[in-house]
């Protein structure tokens, strides 16, 4: 069967609660690992009450050991759907942790049906059509300290949205933004980007995010945040430091 006849592939747009049933609760096949990654990257098929999906599973025992994070990559890319969902951003597929799956404790992450040939790099040059949703994707690697703002992270979902996804390399109390989406530097942050973020402030970390990171990790957050609502706009790369990741794509 083709990827374009499959049932779990072609599939209607799932709202958010459900999506996260069935990450959580849903029949879980393994399908097969996903090239080009750096760590143990699944596909996998997903059941649920007549529900039919696909799911990208990061395992913990896939990750390839860091100098400079831990291991437990897989509960940042969890924490990252968390923040953005508090954020009220629907940017970050749903993702859940999930214990029962065939390699064990991993991060599962609905698949979002794409566009395979585009990517921020095409999409921003063909015209300004998405540029609102990359402005909140920087806004959102701001945050969370995205390490690694790849273009191909930037995905066009066959509903016509764009989605962010691979957070892994995020959330390190050390501030080490790299990214490719420098075009929106110095901007002014829209009013609505800084409202949202006046609120997450002003609630506190989520105990479901705060579960997953540390307590410099969680200081270091709210930190960015409050200097980026206070300041009001995109701030400019510095030239003496590495603010991209590689490959660029």
């Amino acid at each position: 069967m083709s990827e374009d006849e499959s049932p779990f592939f072609d599939r209607e747009p799932i709202d958010t609660a459900r999506a996260l049933t069935l990450l959580s609760d849903g029949d879980l096949e393994l399908v097969g690992r996903m090239p080009y990654s750096s760590n143990a990257t699944f596909l996998v098929n997903l059941c649920h009450e007549g529900l039919r999906a696909q799911a990208i599973y990061k395992p913990l025992q896939g990750e390839r050991p860091l100098w400079d994070f831990p291991d437990g990559l897989y509960r940042r890319e969890v924490a990252a759907f968390l923040v953005a969902d508090c954020l009220g951003w629907e940017l970050v597929p749903p993702t859940v942790v999930r214990d029962d799956a065939p390699l064990e404790t991993g991060a599962l992450q609905l698949f979002m049906p794409h566009e395979f040939d585009e990517h921020y790099f095409t999409l921003h040059e063909s015209g300004d059509r998405y540029d609102d949703s990359f402005r909140q994707i920087c806004a959102l690697d701001l945050v969370i300290n995205n390490t690694d703002r790849k273009s191909g992270h930037c995905l066009l979902g066959t509903d016509g949205r764009i989605w962010a996804i691979d957070h892994g390399l995020a959330f390190h109390h050390q501030f080490k933004l790299r990214t490719v989406l420098w075009d929106f530097a110095g901007e002014p942050l829209p009013d609505p980007l800084r409202a949202d973020l006046w609120r997450l402030i002003d609630r506190g970390i989520p105990d479901s995010v705060a579960a997953l990171l540390d307590p410099l990790e969680q200081d270091a957050m709210l930190t960015r945040t409050k200097a980026l609502a206070t300041s009001g706009a995109f701030p400019r790369g510095d030239s003496n430091r590495h603010r991209w990741p590689w490959p660029l794509v």
